[in-house]
């Protein structure tokens, strides 16, 4: 039995393919910008309501120790989020989609895991933008017959991940300066 290939019908699969890709991706865009948005209003209501902790901080309260670390985890997940549209934001087409998204699924489910007890509505939403990036990746290397190297992008989203927490515990230490930083990542 032989099978008969017709190249005109593959490329128009391709073709529907890859505009199946577009709503999807602007999907995931909304999505993101829509978490984006709750975590921003989340952390000026956690900013707001920390004020007070500048002046009166008490390190033996573990209230104020975990309004503190719950600021730190916004601001965390909030610089991620915002180096993920950067990343996003590069994108030139179909052919670097499996460049650019491969981190941006790490990062994200990072900050899913660490929204998860805080913010259940946003955590669950980061997992169901990560499963519409990875369907984006794979139908787009399939496109492009791109292929991956897994450990590449798990170096660059660890070492993207260790510079935002350096950068944002610097900005906390900055704003709380009589605080026992180390005290306050392990409440």
């Amino acid at each position: 039995m032989s099978v008969k290939y017709d190249v005109s019908t593959l490329e128009c699969a391709n073709i529907s393919h890859s505009v199946t890709l577009v709503p999807r991706l602007e999907y995931s865009i909304n999505l993101l910008d829509g978490i984006v948005e709750v975590l921003k209003k989340k952390r000026h209501d956690l900013k707001k309501s920390s004020r007070s902790l500048v002046v009166d901080f008490d390190e033996t309260d573990n209230s104020h120790l975990k309004a503190i670390e719950l600021e730190r985890i916004m601001a965390f997940s909030l610089e991620i989020l915002s180096q993920i549209k950067k990343r996003i934001g590069r994108m030139s087409g179909v052919n670097s989609i499996p460049e650019v998204f491969p981190i941006t699924i790490s990062l994200i489910r990072t900050v899913s895991a660490q929204l998860f007890d805080i913010i259940p509505n946003c955590s669950q939403k980061l997992s169901e933008l990560s499963a519409h990036l990875g369907s984006i990746v794979l139908d787009s290397a399939a496109l492009t017959k791109a292929r991956f190297d897994f450990s590449q992008s798990n170096e660059e989203s660890s070492a993207l991940l260790n510079e935002v927490k350096l950068m944002v515990d610097s900005k906390i230490s900055k704003q709380y300066p009589n605080l026992d930083f180390f005290k306050v990542c392990n409440t």
